[in-house]
């Protein structure tokens, strides 16, 4: 102990907002070097290096085989999949001496997939999967919570190559019981949910989600067994309603309602509704159409039009996870409020309604 590399602190660390974050520092396991960056000292980098071995135990026995490559990777591959663009500015860019272009790589499928291009030539040397534990860089905005959201920070990546769907199926089964075999092994808490893949393209995507007030993420879990992402939420087609005996349809003129809250006002105003009936009109009575644009990955900026019932709001997050699903790998896309040019160049167009469920 005498000779051990350590210095422990009295006080927080002015920075540290999470008792996790805290606790590394003041213990010496970790110190900040920059902004989301930090340099692992010996206690430390001891239960770094024994937590990489249950990973490497747990994927070394599904069969997968480890790899590693650079960091530091050339702009080509990426301009490829359009990625060198549309990681926009979390991504790290520098040049050589030569004036040539190099990124600090966020994660590497590229790589891998033109690694087994090179070297394989032939679906009888499928199935394969290769794994890797190497650093990875984005430039967050705002980094935070120590090691949980930093600019530089570890990342066990695999990637499995099959011939049919049945050996993607295999493979990804046996990823997920060694995921789960792992968190196992290190004592913590995951709920698998259900995920979008988003911009990853991709026919399924699970989450391993660990519950914590820290957390940035939020999900549903049900007591039959579901569980998914608020993005990735889906919900039962009601039963279909008989309004054979409906009243016939009454046009009420209602000017001056820009708002939901003044609509249902007037509402009240020119057609009360009976306590019998349900009592006064409310926003859930109403329906109310929310235009976005879309900005694909191509430029080209196209109109969505979601219907929903007046009371609820839109979750801008939920659909870009949604349409981008339907987006190749590697595709990007913007979403924002429709302005009044959107409209005027779509007023003779056909109209795209997502059903809100």
């Amino acid at each position: 102990m005498s000779k051990l590399f350590l210095r422990t602190l009295r006080e927080d660390p002015v920075d540290a907002e999470v008792a996790s974050h805290r606790l590394l520092v003041r213990a010496g396991y970790i110190r900040r070097a920059a902004p989301g960056i930090y340099t692992w000292l010996p206690l430390g980098l001891s239960v770094l290096r024994k937590v990489e071995a249950v990973v490497r135990e747990e994927m070394d026995a599904i069969g997968a085989q480890e790899v590693h490559f650079p960091a530091l990777l050339p702009r080509e591959p990426y301009e490829v999949t359009n990625r060198w663009t549309e990681y926009g500015e979390g991504l790290f860019r520098l040049q050589d001496r030569k004036g040539a272009d190099y990124l600090l790589a966020p994660t590497h499928e590229e790589m891998f997939t033109l690694l087994v291009k090179d070297l394989y030539s032939s679906y009888k040397d499928l199935p394969l999967s290769l794994y890797q534990i190497q650093n990875k860089y984005r430039d967050e905005a705002r980094p935070r919570a120590g090691l949980l959201r930093g600019r530089e920070f570890i990342m066990k990546d695999s990637y499995s190559f099959d011939v049919d769907d049945a050996g993607l199926d295999a493979s990804y089964a046996a990823h997920r019981s060694a995921y789960l075999k792992i968190f196992a092994r290190l004592g913590l808490e995951v709920i698998p949910v259900a995920a979008t893949a988003g911009a990853m393209g991709g026919s399924k995507s699970e989450e391993f989600l660990h519950p914590t007030e820290i957390g940035e993420d939020t999900f549903v879990r049900s007591a039959g067994g579901y569980a998914a992402n608020v993005e990735a939420v889906t919900t039962v087609v009601p039963a279909d309603i008989d309004f054979s005996n409906a009243p016939a349809a009454k046009v009420l003129d209602t000017p001056d309602t820009p708002t939901i809250d003044t609509l249902v006002a007037a509402s009240n105003e020119l057609a009360p509704r009976s306590d019998a009936d349900g009592g006064a009109w409310t926003g859930a009575d109403t329906l109310k159409n929310v235009v976005l644009a879309v900005t694909l990955p191509t430029g080209e900026r196209q109109l969505v039009v979601i219907g929903l019932p007046g009371d609820r709001g839109v979750d801008l997050k939920r659909v870009e996870a949604n349409i981008g699903s339907f987006l190749p790998i590697g595709g990007e896309i913007t979403l924002e409020a429709a302005n009044d040019d959107d409209l005027k160049k779509q007023a003779s167009s056909s109209r795209a309604t997502l059903d809100p469920a």
